[in-house]
């Protein structure tokens, strides 16, 4: 099994950029210690927003990276 985030625009659609997700982690756990510790760099970066993939299953998401004001 491997978890992935896949990356995506302001609309929830897949990015147009390299690379479109993340590397793949061992368990979800680890792709969430992930994300939380790099989705600025990400938002900077022009990703607006992830899905998590658990190999090619959806298990949540888009979920938006700008905080909530």
């Amino acid at each position: 099994m491997a978890w992935i985030w896949h990356y995506t625009d302001i609309e929830g659609q897949p990015v147009d950029q390299e690379p479109p997700h993340s590397q793949s982690f061992p368990t979800q756990s680890d792709a969430e210690t992930w994300i939380g510790e790099t989705w600025q760099e990400l938002l900077d970066s022009g990703i607006e927003g992830v899905v998590l993939f658990e190999d090619d299953h959806v298990v949540y998401g888009p979920m938006n990276l700008r905080p909530i004001q």
